[in-house]
């Protein structure tokens, strides 16, 4: 990669628009996976500059947004205990549980601390030896290879006062659960690169056949997720369904297999509950029996905490491409950044959120 600029070319956008708009002959709906994606999308004005015949939907790529509300609602738990230092990233603080958010249990003294590694609470657990250090280890395959790095550290230093709270999830079983869905919409899929970036993209090719949809790899620049709409509308005017590769200089067919083998070492495949989704099997990661004394759920007795979503959120139909957030009433309204009903007006990644922020300041006509 060179210059970020390189990638944001406003004369290369301009032709591969001309591009699309020559190629495109019917209506097609194609899903961009990540929450990353979609900010870009509208953050750069692209999905107003598309040719109608072309409809975005949002995917589930968002892994705050897809954190299931009884996991938050055992962070909180954990997290208003005094003997608990809580750490998490910075999204997750806001997002509400069914009575409270993080950033309430830190309002009321409790200890909760935004870290922007895994192994930042590690280092935190081995200077303060007297407090349990709790992690809230969420997110997609990206994110795995650290999570998974901080408790083999933990477990090769014998630190015995740190746990993480695991609710990893992957992105191919989320997209055969939307296939397979009666409501399904996605003709075609732009998958996230930096979840390919780890994991490759060999699972994509079966289930771009089984289904008969094109799935293109790509990035998160202008550029990037034009080429990728190319390549999708491409596949599709001419009928066919393959996985291809857009976003060549970061990824591989095979991904990053040291940090593979780092994933399966303290990771096992479990059935996962998606918020606004419910539960997709095998779609997440739980921690290895070996690694059973660093598994939070465990170490606190929450594993039988379940609770039921806010009926005014529709975050489970925007995040499978059935609606967009400009289409539910309380959006803007009952549901803003500063009071969110559900994690997509919340997380940096979240589509509700992405609609609410960006104006249509289109950079490129």
């Amino acid at each position: 990669m060179k210059y970020i600029d390189e990638y944001r070319n406003p004369e290369k956008v301009k032709s591969l628009l001309r591009e699309i708009r020559s190629i495109v002959t019917q209506n097609w709906v194609i899903m961009e996976i990540c929450g990353g994606q979609t900010h870009a999308f509208l953050h750069h004005g692209l999905d107003a500059m598309l040719p109608p015949q072309i409809e975005l939907v949002h995917g589930p790529g968002c892994p705050v947004c897809v954190t299931p509300l009884e996991q938050i609602d055992k962070a909180v738990v954990i997290a208003s205990r005094p003997d608990v230092i809580f750490t998490s990233y910075g999204d997750m603080l806001r997002v509400p549980g069914s009575t409270k958010d993080l950033f309430s249990v830190r309002a009321n003294g409790g200890d909760v601390r935004v870290v922007y590694s895994p192994l930042e609470a590690v280092q935190i657990a081995e200077a303060n030896p007297d407090k349990e250090v709790v992690f809230f280890a969420i997110g997609f395959e990206t994110t795995a290879p650290a999570n998974a790095m901080a408790v083999l550290q933990a477990k090769n230093k014998n630190i015995q006062n740190f746990s993480a709270l695991v609710s990893h999830v992957r992105v191919p079983p989320a997209m055969e659960a939307i296939l397979s869905s009666r409501r399904n919409r996605v003709q075609a899929f732009l998958a996230a690169g930096h979840v390919c970036a780890v994991m490759g993209f060999h699972e994509y090719p079966p289930i771009a056949e089984k289904y008969r949809v094109p799935i293109v790899v790509t990035g998160f620049e202008p550029i990037d997720l034009l080429n990728g709409m190319v390549a999708a509308i491409q596949q599709l005017e001419a009928g066919r369904a393959e996985a291809e590769n857009q976003y060549q200089r970061a990824v591989r067919f095979g991904g990053n297999e040291s940090a593979q083998r780092t994933i399966r070492s303290v990771f096992q495949s479990v059935d996962r509950k998606w918020r606004g989704i419910g539960v997709i099997p095998q779609s997440g990661w739980s921690l290895r029996p070996d690694f059973a004394e660093f598994d939070a759920e465990i170490r606190f007795d929450v594993g039988n905490i379940f609770t039921q979503e806010s009926p005014l959120c529709m975050a489970g139909e925007i995040l499978q491409g059935l609606k967009k957030p400009l289409q539910c009433a309380a959006f803007g309204k009952e549901c803003t950044p500063q009071t969110p009903l559900g994690a997509p007006m919340v997380s940096a990644e979240g589509a509700c959120a992405a609609y609410y922020k960006y104006h249509r300041d289109v950079a490129y006509e």
